[in-house]
């Protein structure tokens, strides 16, 4: 078989060390981009302005691990996602850094390398391909029919839990999560009754970064043994269900995206179960992630900035270009990494051969040489759809059209519904330097 393994493969984090190159832009990082815990207030938006202006290709180093390049710079940014023959998503993977073999949880290191994310082409594509036809916009305007009758009912939901609590009600369980877990389930073919299986997973997946990081740095004596174990069994439940429903669509195919997947055919052979579970894991976090924090995301835009928000209710069709700049200043990704397959050189900076370079999307979309006033949310941006939220190139998101239907589908019928409806200013934000995951947002229906 062709497809192999990239855990097999990849570059393995060596450890504490300097950049092989003397740094070209010497800065001390403002931040540590490496802490799950910086990103609970949210993307430090003012340390990325920072260090684009004075070190676009920043050296980060990592305590007991190997650093980084830093980019956060709309073009240099756009140029590394574009190139895949330089810039490798299969020699080292996406994530910044692996914990320690000795506290990483190994079935979730191996699904977070097998998967499709981290293939570079020709093996990408082949993969990608099968994917391709559940995010057609043929498919995604059949689908939208599901999804307004769905948001309608979930919005009733929301108002009786909000005129239970004087008002005030958690946007995240109401909505933000369930609307993207419905879609997902509706895409994959994941019957009803599973669905707050995936849900409860979803929310412990934006939180495993930290649990591992205690785990790995953490004192011991601080963290409680029957919480950890009961992440370890969640987390083999979680895999255990992936490989059951997709081996199950394997031996009786549907019309599924789950059913494609599981009968991927490379070179002759079907996928290896490491792939099964690297899919599981992607459709899992990518499916879901990126659309319920930009719809939690979206509601406080909306209430700090008043005007655009009344704006949209006078003239709804302002709400497709409006969701592209929500999306833009929400970035719901917060990075991808590569490695460097051959020396090279970006900005200036010489990067050795193995070397990991880490782009910043929340960076790239707030720089002003590209989009002027950038921390203002303008619904009439021009540009607004040249945000990077989704990636571009090669790995582009493949669920973008389907997040965006998402979006601009509930805030027509949230606005339409309760155009008082506000943020508190109460929310929690996990600790979790991968995605901006926002487990809570209180808002008033007004």
């Amino acid at each position: 078989m062709s497809l192999s393994l990239v855990s097999d493969t990849y570059m393995a984090d060596r450890g504490e060390r300097e950049p092989a190159h003397k740094p070209h832009y010497p800065l001390t990082p403002p931040v540590n981009l490496a802490s799950a815990k910086v990103f609970t207030q949210g993307h430090p938006f003012q340390a990325y302005a920072e260090i684009r202006q004075q070190a676009p290709v920043m050296w980060h180093p990592m305590s007991g691990s190997e650093g980084f390049w830093a980019l956060t710079g709309y073009a240099d940014i756009r140029a590394v996602n574009m190139d895949a023959q330089t810039y490798s998503s299969q020699k080292g993977g996406i994530l910044q850094a692996y914990l320690n073999e000795t506290r990483r949880h190994p079935l979730l290191h191996r699904a977070a390398l097998d998967t499709m994310i981290c293939l570079d082409p020709p093996n990408h594509m082949q993969l990608r391909r099968e994917h391709m036809a559940y995010f057609t916009p043929d498919y995604v305007r059949k689908l939208k029919t599901k999804v307004d009758a769905k948001i309608a009912d979930l919005l009733d939901d929301f108002d009786i839990a909000a005129k239970q609590n004087n008002g005030i009600a958690d946007l995240v369980p109401h909505i933000s999560e369930k609307l993207p877990l419905f879609t997902l389930c509706e895409i994959l073919g994941i019957p009803a009754a599973d669905q707050p299986k995936i849900a409860s997973w979803m929310s412990m997946l934006e939180t495993a970064q930290y649990t591992l990081e205690q785990m790995e740095y953490g004192d011991m004596s601080q963290i409680d043994p029957a919480q950890i174990m009961t992440f370890m069994q969640e987390i083999q439940a979680m895999f255990d269900y992936g490989q059951h429903i997709l081996k199950a669509r394997r031996a009786n195919p549907q019309e599924d995206l789950l059913s494609a997947i599981a009968n991927v055919n490379i070179d002759g052979d079907v996928l290896p179960d490491e792939y099964l579970d690297g899919s599981w894991l992607l459709i899992v976090f990518a499916g879901n992630d990126t659309t319920r924090n930009s719809i939690s995301g979206t509601m406080r835009l909306l209430t700090e900035f008043r005007d655009a928000k009344a704006e949209l209710i006078a003239n709804p069709n302002l709400i497709s270009n409006a969701i592209h700049e929500a999306i833009r200043m929400v970035s719901p990704v917060i990075y991808m990494r590569r490695t460097a397959a051959q020396d090279t050189e970006l900005c200036g900076q010489k990067i050795a051969e193995g070397e990991k370079v880490v782009m910043f999307y929340g960076a790239a979309n707030r720089d002003p040489s590209i989009f002027e006033n950038p921390d203002i949310f303008d619904i009439h941006r021009s540009n607004a759809k040249d945000h990077l939220a989704f990636g571009i190139g090669p790995h582009v998101c493949l669920g973008q059209r389907v997040a965006n239907m998402q979006l601009e589908a509930v805030y027509r019928q949230i606005l339409s519904r309760f155009p008082n409806i506000s943020w508190t200013g109460e929310q929690t934000i996990a600790p979790n330097n991968f995605t901006h995951s926002v487990m809570r947002l209180m808002v008033d229906v007004g």
